[in-house]
């Protein structure tokens, strides 16, 4: 027989005595290091007193309990609490930890299973095993935290938790409490704050997260021409993900085709993609409880049904997006990215014929570019894939995307047109600035608010989207909007439904990194074969 040359890969297993080659084509990421920094809580718990601006106090937070669904044995899907892993990179129930500011000292508390629980469940992690996974300082069975509380509350100035409902329950509690300093309104602000910085492991994580997300969009792209629903195209997805030991989702997978596309949060994911002309897959994993969110529009069915208006479309969503990644870096404020992507989006629709009737600058002005662009440029990403929600990087001027659910409409553009103008240094003498008409781009007085900053990772995620009741109820039926949209070009274009694209970019300091390799714009069309 003759000899093959084989690329491949070699993998341990510990547990049998057995070689197991990987050839490349079951390789899912290729471009995953083996070598990831380890974690760090006692780095994060050192940020947290800091931010705090505190040398002497405790910090306790429990993690999250298995819990099951009212009148079943059965439960949903164990989630840990996010601060609490910020603090422990433990991913099981029953856990607490505790942070001794002043003598610098992070205690995992842990619960003790017994044998007959391991029967049905397993066991849980040792303190021992703890120790050498995570970075903290002692590992103790959480019976035994009674007791040290009791302790140590009696020394300490302050103790700090997230809210009420997580002050530690034990008996005599109650009793220390009129002596005892109580502070549950700063511990989260000051994690917020930690948390906006990502650390190089947490780097590490979201990179990972990343990788296998864009694997599996790769995946999808490559199988689409043969998908008939698309709950196939969620599936797909989801099993590329699975396949690379990614088994939860960062968010429900949005898979939503032709009127679909231009639901912002569609989830239904079970309508038929026959004579449609895109499909918006909006889906990431998670890796060690770290999110990724990443967003490609493919086109679907025969090249004739990726009509020249989806097409022309699908460049501008794209070209909107190239523009701002090119622009980020530390310093920047991120409402002038969104203003930006608003920008190049009403330029891109007076070209289309979709809106008529005014310069850019003047329809961008108006606001009446929110009619097809209506959501937040990006948000910050981590723990969670909309991590620390409090610090939304539109506001004070732009309407919260995330927190309330609203569309940023033409209100909100004003607004932060205005406020970018009132912090721009004046325009030098005979220049044409045009092109950044109203986007704040000037380095005058900045707002502190919502600026990027190295180490943070951020999404890029612009879209322009044909929803017709949305359109025609809060724009069409406005003679202030209404006379910018031609309605008869605008006809041609409900079946397109929406288009976004959406990576996860890395602050670095002078720059940026976009941290997702999916295919996009021309590549992945030729990957497809549409280009």
């Amino acid at each position: 027989m003759e000899a093959i040359d084989i690329d491949h890969d070699l993998v341990v297993v510990e547990e049998f005595d057995a070689l197991y080659v990987k050839t490349p084509s079951q390789i899912p990421i290729a471009n995953i290091s083996n070598t990831l920094p380890s974690s760090c809580p006692k780095q994060h718990a050192r940020k947290v007193a800091k931010e705090l601006g505190t040398d002497n106090g405790l910090i306790y937070l429990p993690g999250q309990l298995e819990s099951t669904w009212e009148d079943s044995d059965q439960g949903p899907p164990f989630r840990q609490r996010r601060y609490f892993y910020y603090l422990t990179g433990a991913d099981f129930p029953g856990c607490s930890v505790t942070y001794d500011i002043a003598a610098d000292k992070l205690t995992l508390w842990v619960p003790f299973t017994p044998p007959a629980t391991i029967l049905w469940f397993g066991n849980t992690p040792s303190p021992d095993d703890c120790l050498s996974q995570s970075d903290v300082h002692d590992v103790k069975y959480v019976g035994e935290l009674a007791q040290y509380l009791s302790a140590r509350l009696a020394t300490v100035k302050t103790l700090y938790a997230l809210r009420p409902s997580q002050l530690p329950k034990f008996e005599g509690f109650e009793q220390m409490r009129p002596s005892l300093k109580i502070d549950v309104s700063s511990l989260q602000p000051a994690m917020d704050e930690a948390r906006l910085i990502k650390s190089e492991y947490e780097v590490a994580m979201i990179k990972r997260a990343n990788d296998i997300s864009s694997n599996a969009h790769r995946v999808v792209a490559k199988k689409a021409a043969a998908f008939k629903n698309e709950c196939e195209v969620e599936a797909a997805f989801i099993a590329a993900c699975t396949a690379a030991n990614a088994k939860t989702q960062a968010y429900p997978v949005i898979a939503g085709s032709g009127p679909n596309a231009s639901t912002l949060h569609y989830g239904a994911n079970n309508e038929s993609l026959i004579g449609r002309q895109l499909v918006v897959l909006d889906a990431g994993a998670e890796w060690s409880c770290y999110a990724s969110e990443v967003t490609r529009t493919l086109p679907i069915g025969p090249r004739s049904q990726f009509t020249r208006e989806a097409r022309a479309v699908y460049e501008l969503v794209h070209r909107m997006q190239a523009e701002c990644i090119a622009r980020i870096k530390p310093g920047v404020v991120f409402r002038d990215l969104q203003l930006h992507a608003t920008l190049v989006a009403v330029e891109g629709l007076l070209e289309l014929g979709v809106l008529k009737g005014g310069t850019a600058e003047e329809i961008f002005k108006n606001g009446t570019g929110a009619a097809f662009f209506p959501h937040g440029l990006g948000h910050h990403v981590g723990l969670d894939v909309h991590d620390v929600l409090s610090r939304d990087l539109l506001r004070p001027a732009g309407e919260g995307m995330w927190g309330k659910r609203r569309p940023i409409g033409p209100q909100s553009v004003r607004a932060m047109i205005k406020q970018a103008a009132a912090e721009a240094p004046p325009p030098p003498p005979a220049t044409d600035n045009k092109k950044n008409a109203g986007a704040g781009a000037g380095a005058g007085k900045r707002a502190t608010h919502n600026t990027l900053q190295p180490q943070m990772i951020v999404t890029v995620e612009p879209g322009v989207y044909f929803c017709k009741p949305y359109i025609e109820a809060y724009f069409l039926r406005r003679e202030e909007h209404a006379r910018y949209i031609d309605p008869a070009v605008l006809d041609r274009y409900w079946g397109v439904g929406g288009v976004r694209v959406e990576d996860c970019v890395l602050v670095t300091d002078t720059a940026c990194e976009v941290l997702t390799t999916a295919p996009k714009g021309n590549e992945l069309l030729r990957m497809m074969g549409y280009a």
